[in-house]
């Protein structure tokens, strides 16, 4: 027994924390589009189980709004999401609610995802590709190409076409090394600079990004046409 646990291989498995922003607005949805139902299971719930599912995640952390702690706590009860450690409250801006998220994960922490709340169907595919690369490139971001063609606007008159094989469209989890991430944020915060995802935070420290094979699959609910959209996938899986 003693020296089969000697020469065990060591487990070479990346293991990440994960942070579910959940502290939006949901304007365009008419209603908290977190807890709507997806058939049959709260938007929210389907997002936290892909992560409580993987076995490269440890910790989960939500941040959501102050008046929503309880009903998120409740359901990561309900739907026996273990590994979400703390229900925390939001900042007024994603990216303070990223790094609000980010200061309550353990120590110790190696590789932090961030990920939407409203994207609940990842898969555990989407997932495992960015952990593995920001484990190899200290930061990940899973993206699929554009499939439309792509115009600068300005007021209301196009001024130029894009390069569509030059732009693809980021998704979550974004994945990065936890001490560039926290610095990325803080640093972005503290130059009150106006960004939309982690990724461009890490991108302003002059880091490179890898690009993982994200998912069509992987979408988030904003309106009550993503809605059917994602009923429609969860049925097409079987689900």
């Amino acid at each position: 027994m003693l020296l089969s646990k000697l020469f065990k291989k060591k487990d070479n498995t990346p293991h990440c924390a994960v942070v579910i922003v959940a502290a939006g607005s949901s304007l365009r949805m008419g209603g908290d589009k977190l807890m709507m139902e997806l058939c049959h299971v709260p938007v929210l719930a389907r997002t936290l189980l892909a992560f409580q599912q993987s076995p490269l995640v440890d910790e989960i952390i939500v941040v959501t709004r102050m008046e929503k702690i309880m009903d998120v706590a409740d359901i990561c009860k309900k739907y026996g999401v273990t590994k979400a450690k703390k229900v925390i409250r939001g900042g007024t801006s994603r990216m303070e609610s990223a790094l609000a998220g980010v200061s309550e994960l353990s120590c110790g922490t190696k590789l932090i995802a961030i990920h939407d709340g409203a994207r609940p169907l990842v898969t555990q595919d989407v997932i495992s590709r960015a952990v593995y690369a920001a484990r190899a490139s200290l930061a990940a971001v899973p993206a699929i190409p554009s499939v439309d063609t792509l115009k600068n606007v300005e007021d209301e008159r196009v001024i130029a076409t894009l390069d569509r094989e030059c732009i693809m469209r980021v998704q979550t989890p974004q994945v990065f090394a936890a001490d560039l991430l926290k610095a990325a944020l803080q640093s972005a915060i503290a130059d009150g600079a106006t960004i939309t995802d982690d990724c461009s935070a890490v991108e302003r420290m002059g880091k490179e990004v890898h690009l993982t094979e994200g998912s069509e699959e992987n979408i988030k609910i904003t309106t009550p046409v993503d809605l059917a959209i994602a009923e429609a996938i969860l049925q097409r899986r079987g689900e």
